[in-house]
C-alpha cells in the first residue's frame, strides 16, 4: 500500500480537460472556504472516444498524482472518467491505495435529482461519445428511478467547438440546434435535458434558445456542488481531513500558458497553473 501524507489536504478535482471547471466553480459558489487543487490532463485531451481501458489507465495515473499532492477526496468533475474508470478504481485501486481516501463522480448526484425534476418521464442526456456509449446516465437512473425513460445522443463537435472559443458564433448555433432537434425527434416527450459533459454550460446560451421552451436544462455544477456538502455532513471524519483556507491551485499536463489561455474562457479570470507529469 502507498504512503500517502496522514496530513489534512486540499479537494482534488480531475478532468481530461478544461470542462470540470465547471464542476469546480460549481462547488466553490456552495463550499468557498475548502481549498481545491484542479488538475487538467490536458496533453491528453479529449477522452470522449477513447476506449475504457485507456481512460481507465489516464484517470487512475492522476487520482494518484492528486493523492500524491495531499488530497483525501477527489471528485472526477469528467463524465467520461465518471462513466468508464470510477467503478474500477473506487472497488479495485483505492482498497490497495489507500482505503481511507475516496473518488467521487458526476454521474450519480445528477441521477439522483433527476426523478424530482422530471414530470413527463422522459429525460435526454446530450454527451460525449464515450460517456453515451457507456450507458452510465441510464444506468445510474434506472437504479434509481425505473420508471424514467433515457435516450442519449453524441454531440462530438461541441468540446472543439469550445474550446476553440467558437461557442458565440453562428456555427456553434448550427451544431447546438442541429443535435437538439436529433434528440427531441428521437424522443418528443424528453421534458428534462441533462448537459451530460462538463463542457455544455459554456454552450448554454445557445442550448437554451434551440430547447423547446417547456424543456428544462440540468448543467450538473450545483447538484454535484449540493451532493458534496451532503456527503461531508454524512462523513464529517472525511470533512476533517479536507483543509479550509479558501484556496485553488491548478495542475495541466499542457503548457502552462495554453491552460491559461483556455481556462480564460470557463473561469473568466487569470489563474496560475503549474505544469505536472502524470506517466
Amino acid at each position: 500500500m502507498t504512503a500517502y501524507s496522514k496530513q489534512p489536504g486540499p479537494i482534488g478535482v480531475f478532468d481530461s480537460g478544461y470542462g470540470g471547471l465547471t464542476i469546480l466553480h460549481g462547488i466553490r459558489q456552495l463550499l468557498p472556504e475548502y481549498d481545491y487543487l484542479y488538475l487538467g490532463d490536458n496533453a491528453r485531451a479529449p477522452y470522449g472516444s477513447r476506449s475504457f481501458d485507456v481512460v481507465y489507465q489516464f484517470t487512475r495515473q492522476a487520482v494518484m498524482k492528486l493523492f500524491d499532492l495531499g488530497c483525501h477526496l477527489v471528485i472526477l468533475g469528467c463524465n467520461t472518467a465518471s462513466a468508464k474508470a470510477l467503478r474500477t478504481i473506487q472497488q479495485n485501486d483505492l482498497p490497495k491505495l489507500d482505503p481511507d481516501r475516496r473518488v467521487l463522480g458526476v454521474i450519480r448526484p445528477t441521477a439522483e435529482v433527476i426523478g424530482k425534476l422530471t414530470q413527463s418521464r422522459h429525460v435526454g442526456v446530450l454527451a460525449t461519445e464515450g460517456t453515451i456509449k457507456s450507458h452510465s446516465y441510464k444506468l445510474e437512473i434506472q437504479k434509481l428511478w425505473d420508471d424514467v425513460t433515457v435516450t442519449g445522443i453524441p454531440c462530438p463537435l461541441w468540446v472543439p467547438i469550445i474550446e476553440n472559443n467558437e461557442a458565440d458564433t453562428p456555427g456553434a448555433d448550427y451544431f447546438v440546434k442541429k443535435r437538439i432537434d436529433l434528440i427531441m425527434e428521437r424522443d418528443p416527450l424528453i421534458d428534462t435535458l441533462i448537459l451530460g459533459c462538463t463542457h455544455y454550460p459554456i454552450l448554454m446560451p445557445k442550448i437554451q434558445k434551440h430547447v423547446p421552451k417547456n424543456i428544462q436544462i440540468v448543467a450538473q455544477g450545483e447538484y454535484v456542488a449540493e451532493s458534496l456538502k451532503d456527503y461531508f455532513r454524512r462523513h464529517p471524519d472525511m470533512d476533517a481531513r479536507c483543509t479550509k483556507h479558501g484556496s485553488v491551485k491548478y495542475f495541466t499536463t499542457e503548457n502552462p500558458e495554453k491552460f491559461k489561455e483556455t481556462a480564460r474562457i470557463f473561469l473568466h479570470e487569470q489563474v496560475d497553473v503549474e505544469h505536472v507529469d502524470l506517466e
